[in-house]
């Protein structure tokens, strides 16, 4: 049962009286989190799924904290009925745990659910295979960095963050590092988050007999969808927590010319059919983008209407890049296309330069970039214009980090 609150009501002012003034707290045993939010619908309750073997149970929306930067909008989104946070090591190089710390600071412990994730150190980016022996060690560094910034002494979920490759999942040292967390306390459940190669990856999460969560890209703009979805359904079926990210793809626009707003409660609504799929982390960063999502709460059934707008921004370009990795292939100057791309829809997209800069430092693209390279050949699955998208993210490099923000 789902306790009654205030009525958000329809506009952004009662919105936002109502979230910041309605009742907090945790409902049902200890695991079952959440509330209604109007009082007109008092006798529905929010739709909740439990994550898998983990036994948490959150409604089915929950908050992507990646790309916000306003403690008023987490709290309001805490108050209006979501738990559960989603956070990582390096978000906004450190201040986004920091902001949901202090966001939670005086809440009771079991009234959210938190998670974060820590990176696995370098990798090969052919193989996705972790190559850097002191990552074990380092993991463990950040996620007491990580710990200290939330101010909590145990997190809900930890991730091993941005997992590439069958083989990446199943490296041993960091799924050590992981269940060593879990053993001293400092997580309660452990995981991994993908966004290349989603299938491979969810599949070895299953095989590892280790993992109990994971969170994936998932979208209708995926052209891997039925083949992620089936993933899913077979991770679901083992006992596995599912956690949907990239949920509203590229920033929340259909057009890569920002005129055609994506119908964001379809692209939700798309996600969450798949019964498998327990809750969602739409990346909101405004009061308005936050109402559309917690609409959600209580119908996942999509109409005609939307039908036929997903259909149409199935059409369009866009800015998400699905990390198929067909073009790194084709590409003279072996440049890592993906990742360019991804730094590209933070950028153009999502508005978040600092997420784009850091992914740029990471990468060391070579100076020049595409450079006097002799026609790009990259045929890209989304008709991007690799070439100019490339050249235009790359003038990051170019500004001094302090004047990145």
């Amino acid at each position: 049962m789902y306790q009654r609150g205030e009525c958000i009501g329809m506009d952004r002012r009662s919105f936002i009286q109502s979230a910041f003034g309605g009742a907090a707290g945790l409902l049902g045993s200890g695991t079952v989190y959440g509330r209604t939010y109007c009082q007109e619908n008092e006798e529905k309750a929010a739709i909740s799924r439990t994550l898998g073997k983990t036994g948490i149970r959150v409604p089915v929306v929950s908050m992507g904290v990646m790309n916000a930067d306003n403690p008023n909008l987490v709290k309001a989104a805490l108050d209006a009925g979501i738990v559960h946070l989603d956070t990582a090591h390096k978000y906004q190089r450190g201040r986004n745990e920091e902001m949901i710390g202090e966001v939670i600071r005086d809440r009771p412990r079991d009234s959210f659910v938190i998670a974060t994730k820590i990176p696995g150190g370098d990798f090969d980016r052919d193989s996705g295979a972790y190559t850097d022996e002191d990552a074990p060690e380092k993991f463990s560094e950040y996620l007491d960095i990580s710990l200290q910034r939330l101010g909590l002494k145990y997190v809900d979920i930890l991730y091993l963050h941005s997992v590439k490759s069958r083989v990446g999942a199943l490296h041993g040292p960091l799924i050590d590092a992981l269940l060593k967390a879990k053993k001293m306390g400092k997580t309660r459940f452990i995981g991994l988050s993908t966004h290349t190669r989603e299938p491979e990856v969810i599949r070895a999460a299953i095989e590892s007999n280790a993992y109990e969560v994971v969170l994936t890209a998932y979208n209708f703009k995926q052209d891997h969808h039925e083949e992620v979805g089936r993933a899913i359904e077979e991770a679901g079926k083992a006992g596995l927590g599912i956690v949907a990210m990239k949920t509203i793809p590229g920033g929340g626009y259909a057009d890569k010319e920002k005129q055609k707003p994506l119908n964001v409660r379809a692209a939700l609504k798309w996600v969450l059919k798949n019964e498998h799929v327990h809750t969602t982390i739409p990346g909101f960063t405004t009061f308005d983008q936050l109402q559309a999502d917690l609409d959600v709460l209580y119908d996942i059934s999509l109409n005609g209407q939307e039908v036929k707008d997903l259909e149409e921004a199935m059409t369009m370009q866009g800015f998400y890049c699905q990390g198929c990795e067909i073009c790194l292939p084709q590409c003279h100057r072996n440049m890592p296309v993906p990742d360019l791309m991804r730094a590209y829809m933070y950028a153009y997209g999502y508005k978040n330069r600092v997420a784009a800069y850091d992914l740029l430092k990471e990468l060391n693209i070579p100076a020049g970039g595409c450079g006097d390279c002799p026609g790009c050949r990259v045929a890209c699955a989304k008709s991007f214009n690799v070439r100019d998208n490339i050249n235009n993210i790359i003038r990051l490099n170019d500004i001094p980090r302090e004047f990145v923000a």
